[in-house]
């Protein structure tokens, strides 16, 4: 079978429109193996804040693939101490646990809450209790599927998972009725993104610190997508300045170059695990270790927090500006932004696809949104091209 048809029948049930082989890329753009180049306004899925081939991530790398690369857990190196110090500072938290994937992160921060609840809470042996919300993305193992509303991710996945209970997002009181006893931990998304950036009601994260600190459950933020400067702060919850008990990161973690992610909190609550209890095979390994470390760096100037603030604020005053009649409502904070279309008129895949075709990538979720997530380091008028375009395919 020819290479592009793999692509194009993967990519029709999976993430995105793309009937193309991507060969390169650098900073916002990306180019096909045809040479065709394409304005990036995936950002690989939000892996990409830092563009493609960051030239101080690409350095980072090849520092280190000329020493070691790869370990085991069972081998300490050079890399892991200064990294995980880094992201600590960068969270505010005692200790660091580094992972690969995303969903290997949200795994880790589930354990960590179950064993924080027998062995500190007290809650009865086998009874721990973990709320999420609906609308949820924490990606695709079985343990997290067994809590997805969405169909096509849960689905024929059975049986399921024990341990979960959902409740809608953004509602305080629904969430404050389903804390029980046995409840170890809220596990929630500070802006949805697979399901269309859905920002919550203004003062929402903030009434979820208190319930769980009055209840003594742990505040889990899944920072996967919404951190790392995305929008416009280091992490989306310092919107409303309130710290989460962990932080569970990813994608842009990475730097776009190799999988890196973690969870980060205090001692009193990472530190239940002995060791033996809980590790990863390549976990803080040192390439990913060096990679992390350099993102940490940038992350610290504040520079890419700004640019996807003050560029955020120009995305979005335009869209919602300009936005024709097909559009129902524009969400996003910083360098995010979910265009809700009104329904009945041509889906958003058609339109991600119209736009491909004019030379920008963009992502359809749920049939009637199209998610705009620009690489940080995009220029001004790269952006303002963006923009036309899209107003374009919206009409």
């Amino acid at each position: 079978m020819d290479p592009r048809e793999l692509v194009d029948r993967y990519s029709a049930h999976n993430y995105h429109p793309l009937p193309v082989v991507l060969s390169q890329g650098e900073g916002a753009w990306v180019t096909d193996t045809d040479g065709r180049r394409y304005l990036d306004l995936l950002s690989a899925y939000s892996a990409l804040n830092f563009g493609h081939r960051h030239p101080k991530l690409v350095a980072a790398a090849e520092r280190q693939l000329g020493r070691l690369t790869l370990t085991s857990r069972a081998f300490h190196n050079d890399q892991l101490g200064p990294f995980v110090q880094s992201l600590a500072q960068l969270c505010d938290k005692d200790m660091v646990l580094p992972m690969n994937s995303g969903a290997e992160a949200v795994e880790t921060a589930i354990k960590t809450a179950r064993k924080w609840g027998y062995q500190v809470k007290g809650v009865a042996p086998e009874s721990a209790h973990v709320i999420v919300a609906a609308g949820n993305f924490h990606g695709r193992t079985v343990t997290i599927v067994s809590f997805s509303t969405d169909p096509d991710a849960r689905d024929d996945f059975g049986p399921y998972t024990p341990g979960f209970s959902v409740v809608p997002y953004g509602d305080v009181e629904s969430l404050r009725a389903a804390i029980t006893d046995s409840t170890v931990a809220f596990l929630v998304e500070p802006i949805q993104g697979e399901a269309g950036v859905i920002v919550p009601p203004e003062g929402y994260l903030r009434a979820v610190r208190d319930l769980c600190t009055e209840h003594n459950v742990l505040f889990v933020a899944d920072e996967i997508q919404s951190g790392m400067a995305r929008t416009g702060k280091t992490f989306a919850v310092e919107w409303e300045d309130v710290v989460p008990d962990i932080y569970v990161l990813g994608k842009a973690l990475g730097g776009g170059i190799y999988p890196v992610s973690a969870v980060a909190a205090n001692a009193d609550v990472l530190g239940v695990f002995k060791p033996g209890e809980h590790g990863s095979t390549f976990g803080g390994n040192p390439l990913g270790a060096a990679i992390g470390h350099e993102v940490c760096a940038m992350l610290a100037t504040g520079e890419f927090q700004e640019r996807s603030k003050v560029l955020g604020e120009h995305l979005l005053g335009r869209l919602r500006a300009e936005a024709p009649s097909t559009v129902k409502e524009v969400r996003g904070r910083g360098l995010w932004a979910g265009i809700e279309l009104l329904p009945g008129g041509e889906p958003a895949r058609s339109r991600c696809e119209r736009l491909m075709q004019r030379g920008v990538l963009a992502k359809d979720t749920h049939e009637t949104t199209i998610r705009i997530a620009p690489p940080l380091v995009i220029e001004r008028h790269d952006l303002d091209h963006a923009i036309d375009e899209i107003l374009t395919v919206l009409t």
